[in-house]
């Protein structure tokens, strides 16, 4: 199906990086493409994939700095997931003055205080979502199932649910939860009412890498 690998080749590049430590930096997009309602499916990955770090104080750590970033930069996250040697997350952009880049610096600057000794690889890889991507239908299909699916498809669990590491950041909602009946329909309501009328009415430039 298009959209499940999103980018195979940027994605072997993420795994060379994260395996092998080297210090170039992967390409972006443009900024623009970070900004406004911007959908963009992020990962973290520990420097040479060390594990041992994850544990439930972490995830509450991570929780409340997901919560700062989507107050700082208007954000929100339809799922998340921490897996043993790195983190996938979703966010979605709420306001014209969204940019996730911003967001993205903010997030990895405090999440490496507390992963110590442990640390982050020196860039987050990133997809930003195409609008035949973004649809409701693909989104679910694609990147949002991608992420809550990862622990089930690494066999640490024999149902998704059972991961207790994944979830979701709702502003106003803590106990909102993606395996949660009903759960969609509701995540685009609150999407609804908590993004700014007009903020997808921006043209953007060709897809190019900086």
């Amino acid at each position: 199906m298009k959209g499940e690998h999103w980018d195979k080749e940027r994605a072997q590049t993420l795994d060379t990086a994260s395996r092998s430590g080297f210090s170039h930096y992967l390409p972006r997009l443009r900024r623009e493409f970070y900004q406004a309602d911007s959908v963009v499916f992020w990962t973290l990955t520990v420097h040479n994939r060390q594990t041992g770090w994850l544990n439930h104080q972490f995830h509450q750590i991570f929780r409340e700095l997901m919560l700062h970033a989507a107050a700082r930069e208007r954000l929100i996250c339809p799922a998340y997931c921490l897996m043993p040697d790195h983190i996938h997350l979703v966010w979605m952009g709420l306001n014209v003055s969204t940019d996730q880049r911003n967001a993205m610096k903010f997030l990895r600057r405090h999440l490496a205080v507390s992963l110590k000794p442990f640390t982050l690889q020196h860039q987050a890889h990133d997809h930003v979502l195409t609008e035949e991507e973004r649809t409701r239908s693909k989104l679910r299909l694609t990147c949002v199932e991608y992420v809550l699916l990862n622990a089930l498809k690494a066999e640490l669990v024999t149902r998704p649910e059972e991961w207790q590491f994944l979830g979701a950041v709702v502003p106003g909602y803590p106990d909102c939860h993606p395996f949660a009946h009903e759960y969609w329909p509701w995540f685009w309501q609150r999407y609804g009412e908590m993004k700014e009328n007009g903020v997808g009415r921006r043209k953007l430039p060709r897809r190019e890498m900086e």
